[in-house]
């Protein structure tokens, strides 16, 4: 039963890191042809074509000269565009892409960021909006500043006030809608997601309550809809997300796909409408301090209860040392001490199972036609010797829950992102350039598979000889901050095993 569960237990991890790094895949964005809400619902929910879209429509608009206004603050570019009063692009100053350059987040040109329709079809994503403000300049002398953009025509008049500050990616906005009962405020599907990472999640989220919705667009057969505790929605990937905080009340959110692509919407009542925008990095003490809930937007994961103070502790220890790498270390270390006596126990259990192996063989020989009292005197002989059968693997299961919780906080943490180590290790989210580290651990897995004590027979035995070059493969694309503590926690085992060994030696044969 021991080796069994052994055996279950590391296939388990291994199978569950796989599949999650290598085969949970979203669909990447790709170029569609964009409809508001409404036209989804009304194809979706009657079958029949939209309502058409009143005289005023976008179109008759386009003709007008496009203007753009640059927004600069010190962490971010922002271009807006009057082509609807929405945002064409954000450079993100503090994070670069592989080429060096500020990492920019760019809205869907057919639909894009903070567009505005209504239920019958009316869309003003390319109507153009009179500009109030020109390029503006941030800086801790001047912290604050506005700009609007206005339209009008045919009894509609909108306005739509942005307010910018310097040290934050927030952004308010305030719309101020007459001549529509209700209207949507879409996130464009491109507008959030930079890195299509695909072991995590990429497209949009809700945050209802306190729940964390996140949706995949070849999982929405039909749009989705939500009319209560609605806080936030959002387009993410891995590292960055972008999200609409409505500060009044919801009508409704939807969820919807279109051709492998998902959007996410807002419908608001006509009026006043107040909102906080977010674009910008998944940092969660900047997130915190805007008290949104906007750090749920972080999901780390069923363990997220254990994650999130191994999370701060690992902050901490970054503020102390100045190096994540160090950091990881430390707490590696720090989550091992509570479980060394359990450890040393399960360790000293396998010993004198293995011990008493030639006499378990020996019964079961002499009894194996008769299973009932083979399996008693095989618990005498438990008994005899104080052996618990399941004692090796008890310290395993229990660490269980606090391996994935860093495995979530390593993967998910931006903090990481562009974090060196030492030596060749220049970012602890990517994986390590030469492979050097996930070899070692390979290693160091195969020498702590030697030095513990064994009960299994020898084809279990050959089985198991292949989970080092299992991991040692897995691992080569795993960031190089998951790797080294995985690396670390094998020398810290091997260490315990060391001394374990070495004292059970001293000790009188049973």
């Amino acid at each position: 039963m021991e080796n069994r569960t052994l055996i279950a237990i590391v296939i388990s991890i291994a199978i569950l890191i796989g599949y999650q790094y290598f085969f949970i895949k979203t669909t990447p964005p790709a170029p569609t042809q964009t409809q508001a809400p409404a036209e989804e619902q009304a194809k979706e929910e009657s079958g029949k074509a939209p309502a058409v879209a009143p005289p005023q429509s976008p179109q008759a608009e386009i003709a007008g000269e496009e203007k753009t206004v640059t927004v600069d603050n010190d962490l971010y570019t922002a271009v807006f565009t009057s082509r609807g009063g929405t945002i064409k692009s954000i450079g993100l100053k503090k994070f670069k892409d592989k080429s060096g350059n500020p990492i920019t987040l760019k809205g869907d040109s057919v639909l894009p960021p903070l567009s505005m329709g209504a239920d019958d079809g009316f869309q003003l994503s390319n109507a153009n909006f009179a500009v109030r403000g020109d390029n503006i300049k941030l800086s801790p002398a001047v912290g604050n500043a506005t700009l609007a953009f206005e339209y009008s025509s045919g009894g509609l008049s909108i306005r739509r006030t942005y307010t910018f500050h310097n040290d934050t990616y927030a952004i308010d906005l305030k719309d101020e809608v007459t001549g529509l009962n209700s209207y949507w405020i879409t996130l464009g599907k491109d507008f959030g997601p930079y890195e299509g990472d695909t072991s995590v999640h990429y497209g949009p989220v809700i945050l209802k309550d306190a729940d964390r919705e996140e949706f995949v667009a070849k999982k929405l057969s039909e749009p989705k809809i939500f009319r209560e505790g609605i806080r936030w929605i959002a387009q993410e990937d891995k590292y960055f997300f972008s999200a609409i905080v409505p500060k009044g009340q919801v009508e409704e959110a939807k969820v919807w796909s279109r051709d492998a692509n998902a959007f996410v919407a807002l419908k608001m009542k006509g009026g006043s409408n107040d909102y906080m925008l977010y674009t910008g990095p998944k940092e969660n003490d900047r997130l915190k301090q805007l008290n949104h809930g906007l750090e749920y937007i972080v999901d780390f994961g069923f363990f997220s209860i254990i994650a999130r103070p191994l999370f701060w502790v690992l902050k901490l220890f970054y503020k102390i040392f100045h190096n994540y790498g160090i950091a990881i270390i430390i707490l590696t270390m720090l989550v091992r001490i509570p479980f060394i006596p359990l450890v040393n126990k399960g360790q000293k259990s396998m010993k004198k199972l293995q011990d008493i192996q030639p006499r378990m063989a020996e019964v079961r020989e002499k009894y194996k036609n008769d299973p009932q009292r083979m399996q008693k005197e095989v618990m005498e002989l438990y008994k005899k010797h104080k052996v618990n059968p399941v004692g090796g693997c008890l310290p395993m299961i229990l660490q269980i829950p606090f391996f994935f919780a860093l495995y979530k906080v390593l993967m998910l943490s931006i903090e990481l992102r562009g974090a060196p180590f030492m030596f060749w290790i220049h970012d602890l989210s990517t994986k390590d350039p030469y492979y050097i580290m996930p070899v070692v651990m390979g290693i160091t897995m195969v020498i702590q598979q030697r030095m513990t004590p064994s009960t299994m027979e020898p084809s279990q035995q050959k089985i198991m000889m292949f989970m080092p070059v299992v991991f040692t493969f897995m691992f080569l694309n795993f960031p190089s901050g998951l790797v080294l503590y995985w690396l670390v926690n094998n020398v810290l085992s091997i260490a315990q095993q060391f001394l374990v060994n070495r004292k059970l030696a001293k000790q009188p044969a049973a």
